[in-house]
Formats: C-alpha cells, structure tokens, sequence
C-alpha cells in the first residue's frame, strides 16, 4: 500500500535540488490570479489566519530590543504554513486555521535558520549601506571645504540608500522559495536561499512585473483604512504557491476547480 503524501514525504520532495523552469513576464499575472483563486475557495479560514498573523508580527514587533529579530526569524515559519495550506487546498485537503502553525511541525529548525539568515543578511545590507554612505560623507569632509562636506553628504545618503536597496532586493530574492523549498522539497536552508536567488534571476522578467504589481497592490490595500491587508496577506500567500509550482513543482499553478467554482 502506498504510504499517504505528508509535507515530509511529498510526491515531489524526493529531488532536492530541482532545477528552476524559466517563464514568461506575462506569468507573474497567472500567479497572482492563482492566489487571489486560493483566497476565494476558502475566504473565511484565510481572513482568519490574516489576521492571527497580522497580530502576531505586531504583538512580536513591540518586544523591547528583541522583538523586530524575532519577527524576521519567525517569518519564514509562518510564511511555510500559508504555503503547506496552499498545498492542502491543491491536493484537495480542506484548509484550516492552524495551518499558519504547521511549519513549527515540519522543519521548524532548518525554517528558523532561512530567518536567521534573513536577519544577518539585513544587518549586513544596513552595515555595508552605512559604511560606504559614511565613506562618502568622510570624503567630502576630507576636501576640507563646506560645500566638500555637503555634497559629500548628500551624495552618501543617496549612495548608502542604493546600496542598502540592491542588497535588500537580492535578499528578498533568496527568500522567496526558501520556505516552500524546505517544507516541501526538504531542501537544506541555505541551498534553499541559494535556489531562490538563482530562480528569481532566471526568472527576472517576471519577477520585475511582479514586484511592480505587488508594490501597486499594496498601496491599494492601504486605501480601505488597511483592512485591504487582509485579503493581501493571503493572496500573497497564494501567489508565493503558484509561482513555486510553475518554477520548481509538478503541480499547474492554479488550484484546481470545485463544484462550486467550475460553472464559473
């Protein structure tokens, strides 16, 4: 008898290392209509687990000293559960709400790691940021004259704020895939980082148009007094699914149709 498919055993964990798919642009479309299809089948359950997460980063952020690490920590723990819930929706299994916990079940320890990384990897951007802005300033200081140091100013800022910009886009990119490749692919924390990354540049047509949807989205989500947050958080979730399936899994990006939604 074929043992029944857990997040530990998938049907498609077996390859590690899978190598990405390279898509069109136009693809960032399908993944995003794909998540918004994951947060209708079930909008109930996925409003509730926005909300429980909403809380929780907010509760977490107020920790004194410690909290804001623990949010980046913690993040790619939650993140996998919105994703093993995505799962279940595309294999048929119902969702639930404490599917935002199931990653503390499944690799807890290797998802803590991807958010350790994140954590020192946003350190290093800000330090490096720092350091070559402050480079700048101390330059402009050393010509000695007032206008010296006020360009030298201006331009440390701007050129502190690129790099800080370029190094945080590179690490966003690593930590795209990374929870999807550890939960259902098993795949070691940092080879999981270092797939995204290499994805994401395969991909950088698509990934462009997506960060600019996802950039107008968000704004659009403020406008409702925030609450637009809470549909977002799922759709994301959804989208984050679907884009790791139509680069790395064996499944269609979309989830597949119910009674209710094939007459539609």
């Amino acid at each position: 008898m074929t043992e029944p498919a857990t997040p530990a055993t998938h049907p498609y964990s077996a390859a590690r290392h899978p190598q990405p798919r390279h898509v069109s642009p136009a693809e960032s479309l399908v993944w995003l209509k794909a998540g918004w299809s994951y947060f209708m089948r079930n909008p109930g359950v996925w409003l509730a687990i926005s909300m429980i997460f909403f809380i929780m980063l907010f509760v977490l952020g107020l920790v004194p000293l410690l909290g804001w690490a623990v949010v980046l920590i913690g993040f790619p723990i939650m993140v996998s559960g919105m994703v093993l819930g995505c799962d279940a929706q595309a294999n048929g299994r119902p969702l639930r709400v404490d599917h935002l916990f199931a990653g503390l079940k499944v690799h807890a320890g290797n998802l803590a790691l991807v958010g350790v990384f994140y954590l020192l990897g946003g350190l290093i951007a800000g330090f490096v940021s720092v350091v070559i802005g402050g480079g700048a300033a101390l330059t402009g200081y050393i010509l000695g004259a007032l206008a010296g140091l006020g360009l030298g100013l201006v331009s440390g800022v701007v050129l502190g704020s690129v790099v800080f910009s370029v190094l945080w886009v590179l690490l966003i990119t690593a930590l795209w895939f990374a929870a999807p490749l550890v939960v259902l692919r098993d795949t070691p924390p940092l080879d999981a980082m270092k797939m995204s990354l290499s994805a994401c540049f395969n991909n950088f047509g698509a990934f462009v148009v997506l960060g600019v949807l996802i950039y107008v989205l968000i704004w659009v989500a403020m406008l409702p007094a925030g609450l637009g947050v809470l549909v977002l958080i799922p759709v994301l979730a959804g989208t984050l699914y679907a884009s790791y399936q139509d680069i790395f899994g064996e499944m269609p990006a979309l989830p597949p149709a119910t009674p209710e939604t094939a007459g539609e």
